[in-house]
């Protein structure tokens, strides 16, 4: 027991030794001052040695924003002739072709017809196209959901000098946000102006971000693919870039704006990390890069719970037991933390209301963590599965619509003992509604609370030229689209599901009470 007291307090007083380095080196970053002031006097020279940038920006279902994308983009202080845009259209209902007709700037890749092939996959085969382009310095990865500062070309090319491989700030509203959200957005906001910030300004790796990801050229084509399927796979990818000699630095100066309702907040797994940890450690020690092997190091930081448990057992102990070291110097290491805590605030660019949440994150910390144990979620997800064990479910892409906005989501329609459900899903969030004899009458539900909300599905039962089959069957699926089209071979109205969609979709009247009343003549 008293040697596992030992490495933990040895653990902690590391780390705090680390966390207070990190504290001190914040104070400065006149680095990215002296960054923006070159970049900003350097815009307005068409200088030859500029990097050519290919910009490529996954887009699924974010119509809206990837309209205002393109318009920034097009207005960059940056020499048009040193810019290459490309959009990947990810499988996209909401019509985002059409922004790009006559348009001979941006290349477009657009998938269709095989599904939503995620981000890493997509990405990757245009890379491969553009393996053999020569024009190309370096490329910046970027999301359709984002917006940009009309610098913000100028800024990448400046960070580009110093850095091979970058990633940059994310800048979000937090006014929509309920409550838990703006608890985790003040923690992201303090962790990339002080974690990210001042591991840069002593020039250790961050991890990508694939949101907004800068790299050169040579070395997307060393790698040959982007591993951007989801949080723990960028992790994964940035010790990859660690450990070819190209580590991922976070650049403050490099910012994108995005609306808090096209953002997810996600941390790398605690699993995930350790495996990482294990399957690299061995490779750090016998590598004589420091940067690779501090990287590996730093996926072992513990969160708030883990060190205050830590401390407050040692300190008990060391004050009532002889431990191996005297108890004054278990309490200085403490106050050292402490004291590092405050100075790491100095920096974050918080507000007092931001601050105030930030020291609510570690009660939402321990209830995430209680809400993940093993037997806790294995309790939930049997729960969750028991509701619809033996049901047949659907599941599919849609969008909704409001004011201006486009939504990506996700309908499931569920079939269960001669009774119908329709499962609404945003993000984590998800509403069912009650069974139905038809699905019909199930989807007609959440269309009514869905528009009490100013919410409207764009699916072709909701659409204006959508004409119900009164085929006599019990969930009244099929429909035809009753909207003129201009083609031969087209002469009689086009069959439909109610789920589908199209770009001619024209929202239709608000939903009366009852799906009756909806079909009943007047």
């Amino acid at each position: 027991m008293e040697y596992i007291l030992d490495l933990l307090y040895f653990y902690a007083a590391v780390y705090t030794l680390y966390f207070l380095a990190l504290a001190l080196r914040n104070l400065g970053g006149k680095r990215f001052t002296v960054e923006r002031r070159l970049a900003h006097a350097q815009a307005d020279l068409n200088d030859i040695s500029k990097d050519s940038i290919a910009i490529i920006i996954y887009a699924h279902n974010s119509k809206t924003t990837l309209s205002n994308l393109i318009r920034e983009i097009k207005a960059q202080d940056y020499p048009v002739n040193h810019i290459k845009v490309f959009v990947i259209l990810d499988n996209c209902i909401d019509s985002s072709e059409e922004l790009f007709v006559n348009e001979h700037f941006i290349k477009v890749l657009n998938i269709k017809d095989v599904g939503t092939v995620g981000k890493d996959k997509a990405v990757s085969v245009l890379l491969e196209r553009l393996t053999r382009d020569h024009g190309i310095d370096s490329y910046v990865f970027i999301d359709g959901d984002r917006n940009i500062p009309m610098d913000f070309l100028s800024l990448v090319n400046t960070a580009l000098l110093r850095n091979s491989v970058v990633s940059g700030e994310t800048l979000m509203m937090t006014e929509t946000l309920g409550p838990i959200d703006k608890i985790k957005a003040a923690y992201q906001k303090y962790h990339m102006n002080f974690m990210r910030r001042a591991r840069s300004l002593f020039n250790l790796a961050s991890q990508a971000d694939s949101g907004v990801f800068v790299m050169k050229k040579e070395i997307a084509d060393q790698l040959e693919f982007i591993d951007f399927k989801d949080i723990n796979s960028e992790l994964k990818y940035s010790l990859l870039l660690s450990e070819i000699g190209h580590p991922c630095f976070y650049n403050p100066n490099i910012q994108t704006f995005v609306d808090t309702v096209n953002y997810d907040f996600k941390k790398a797994r605690l699993s995930v990390r350790l495996s990482l940890f294990r399957k690299n450690f061995a490779a750090s020690l016998k590598s004589r890069n420091f940067v690779f092997a501090e990287h590996v190091l730093s996926l072992l930081y513990p969160n708030f719970w883990l060190l205050m448990f830590i401390y407050l057992v040692v300190l008990k102990h060391s004050y009532h037991y002889y431990f191996i070291v005297d108890f004054k110097i278990v309490l200085f290491t403490f106050l050292l933390l402490i004291l590092g805590f405050g100075l790491s605030l100095i920096k974050s660019k918080l507000t007092m209301r931001e601050a105030g949440l930030l020291f609510l994150y570690p009660i939402y910390s321990l209830c995430h963590i209680i809400k993940h144990l093993p037997p806790i979620r294995a309790i939930r997800d049997k729960l969750l599965d028991s509701e619809d064990s033996g049901a047949e479910k659907l599941g599919v892409d849609v969008v909704v619509m409001s004011n201006s906005r486009e939504l990506p989501c996700k309908l499931e329609f569920i079939s269960e003992s001669g009774l119908a459900r329709v499962r609404f899903i945003f993000k984590d969030k998800r509403y069912t509604t009650s069974s139905h004899i038809r699905m019909i009458d199930a989807l007609h539900e959440l269309k009514v609370k869905l528009y009490e909300y100013g919410f409207i599905l764009k699916i072709c039962n909701c659409c204006c030229h959508f004409q119900s089959n009164l085929d006599g069957s019990t969930n009244m699926l099929k429909g035809v689209c009753t909207n003129y089209y201009p083609s031969p071979s087209i002469s009689d109205p086009k069959q439909t599901l109610i789920w589908n969609s199209c770009t001619k979709f024209s929202p239709a009247p608000p939903p009366a009470g009852s799906f009756i009343d909806e079909i009943a003549p007047d």
